[in-house]
């Protein structure tokens, strides 16, 4: 007798369709570690900034030494007239930290097309504005620190010098304050100006002169004239604010200078400008 054997059928197996993991969102934090570390991976960001600082402190130190010198020739109208402020940081030691400061921040975008990191960036973090935003918490902060160490080494030094004919001023007088608080907010105004012009030109030596021409050269075009428009555009430039907080120290010479209010409104807007147009001009454009 044989037996049967049943058969049986195999069913087949069920495989489990394999789901790809999600990604994690970059976190805000991650995005402006990794920004900070892209900044100080440039070399020309330490020599810019190094140097400039010890360029600024250096002509601060060379200018208060001649009033130094000199103030015994002084007539009393001048001596009536001085302003100790202008040794601590003068327009050609504002427009060199604007020059300065709005490099660094072209560089930190335009370096990025240059070497073809900003696909690998955009890849991994595809919601570009929050680069943006990562990369401008970044530049703006290190430019604050790199203006507070300008607007206080300056000031500090000059002081101390004049000190020694009577004329010094402290920090807590009336209107030093202020002072000291626009010139720290230029080197990141500027270096965001900067980052903002980069993200649109793309071309690193087409990109800091504009930001030359933009932060110093154009507002001579607009100085105080018979049109009101004119005077408007004066004005709102940076380096017209600054000079309007500087002006508070002696009594204004020219109407056309901003009063305080428009100029924390031009230090405010050109940064938040510059902030929007880089994020548009990476966001719409193809890398």
């Amino acid at each position: 007798m044989t037996g049967v054997t049943p058969l049986t059928t195999s069913r087949p197996a069920t495989t489990a369709r394999s789901v790809p993991p999600v990604e994690p969102r970059a976190r805000m934090k991650d995005l402006i570690a990794a920004e900070w570390i892209k900044l100080w991976s440039l070399r020309s960001t330490y020599w810019v900034l190094g140097l400039g600082v010890l360029v600024l402190i250096g002509l601060a130190v060379q200018s208060s030494l001649d009033t130094y010198g000199n103030w015994q020739d002084f007539g009393p109208q001048e001596k009536s007239h001085y302003d100790p402020m202008t040794e601590a940081l003068s327009g050609v030691g504002v427009a060199l930290l604007m020059i300065g400061a709005g490099s660094v921040g072209a560089l930190t975008i335009v370096g990025e097309y240059a070497s073809g990191l900003i696909r690998t960036t955009l890849t991994a973090v595809p919601a570009r504005h929050r680069v943006v935003v990562a990369k401008a918490v970044v530049v703006a902060g290190v430019m604050l620190t790199v203006g507070v160490v300008v607007s206080v080494g300056t000031f500090s030094a000059s002081q101390a010098i004049l000190s020694g004919r009577g004329i010094g001023l402290s920090m807590g007088e009336p209107g030093v304050p202020r002072v000291l608080v626009a010139n720290a907010l230029l080197a990141p105004v500027a270096a965001l100006v900067g980052m903002g012009i980069g993200a649109v030109l793309r071309h690193t030596a087409t990109t800091v002169v504009t930001a030359c021409g933009v932060l110093v050269v154009l507002p001579g075009f607009f100085k105080p004239s018979v049109h009101q428009w004119a005077n408007d555009m004066y004005g709102m430039f940076p380096y017209y604010a600054w000079r309007t907080c500087l002006s508070q120290l002696q009594p204004r010479t020219g109407s056309a200078l901003p009063t305080v209010a428009e100029s924390w409104t031009a230090f405010a807007l050109w940064p938040l400008a510059a902030i929007a147009l880089t994020v548009l001009a990476v966001r719409w454009r193809d890398v």
